[in-house]
């Protein structure tokens, strides 16, 4: 259903009891609502929670901001690497002021957060600037995004911005099958033909490429957050890949030095992906957290 945020039009899908304690699951980079599994939606459903999942603006079925045009990565990346201001048609605080106004349309005083990747930066600027509106805080494969962290090596980077070999669904779905392989759990690699289906799905939905550019400089335009961790006072579970090439696991031991009672788990095998072997393993990681904040 599409609903009024933050004065933008969101893409919501909003399932479960109306009574139980909502979960808002918020999604990374170039991805949409659908990249949450339905089977770790239905999990957590079938425990009595409210599972929200959402596009996030400049994706999927939500507004998008082409008017702004497609900025120049280069260039951006260019001023990151000298520590210069990233320019970005909107923030990740942007983002997360998104994610109060989901909560307000559905007439939400606070949720459960669940971010990952990017959604986890999000998600942590939600947990220090609307502390009240967040229950417990789970970070997935996500980063403070300081500069003395490990970075992806350079053939990560280069797949990420890649682009496809041509238009046609065949070859976009290809390139994500590339991307995926290079980024996602070496010791659980999906079933290809169920992972084709599922990319088709999410192509025929949506694919817009330029919102996922104006992301990623929103990401680049935030820079660290490492001072507003200490601020965090929910209940926060970190669940990290060992294998994870893009957003190495220095990241998640980081995120559990900084946030002041935070638990970590730490998945041996699990890259940058959502493997539908570990997904009981997330359910458990959310309630876990969601039921120590009582």
């Amino acid at each position: 259903m599409r609903i009024s945020a933050n004065g933008l039009s969101i893409e919501v899908d909003d399932r479960g009891p109306p009574g139980g304690e909502p979960v808002l699951l918020i999604m990374g980079l170039g991805m949409q609502l659908i990249a949450w599994p339905d089977d770790l939606v239905q999990m957590l459903v079938s425990r009595g929670y409210r599972v929200i999942r959402f596009d996030n603006r400049d994706m999927g079925l939500s507004q998008h901001f082409d008017d702004h045009g497609v900025p120049s990565i280069g260039w951006a990346g260019m001023r990151y690497a000298l520590h210069l201001p990233v320019s970005a048609p909107y923030r990740l605080a942007d983002m997360a002021l998104d994610s109060v106004g989901v909560l307000d349309a559905l007439g939400l005083p606070w949720a459960h957060v669940c971010g990952a990747s990017m959604g986890g930066m999000i998600a942590q600027h939600l947990a220090v600037t609307h502390a009240s509106r967040v229950r417990s805080l789970t970070l997935m494969m996500t980063t403070s995004g300081s500069r003395r962290l490990p970075q992806p090596a350079w053939d990560v980077k280069r797949v990420l911005l890649s682009r496809p070999d041509r238009g046609t669904r065949e070859a976009i779905v290809a390139h994500y099958e590339r991307l995926l392989h290079v980024i996602g759990s070496p010791a659980y690699r999906p079933e290809p033909v169920a992972l084709r289906m599922r990319l088709e799905a999410m192509i025929g939905r949506s694919w817009h490429p330029a919102g996922t550019v104006r992301q990623l400089l929103a990401v680049a335009a935030d820079g660290d957050r490492s001072a507003m961790l200490g601020s965090i006072r929910v209940p926060t579970h970190i669940i990290h890949g060992d294998a994870d090439p893009l957003v190495p696991l220095p990241a998640g031991h980081d995120l559990h030095r900084k946030i002041a009672g935070a638990t970590i788990d730490v998945v041996p095998g699990m890259g940058h992906d959502l493997p539908a072997q570990l997904l009981e393993r997330y359910a458990e990681g959310i309630v876990t957290v969601a039921r120590r904040a009582g």
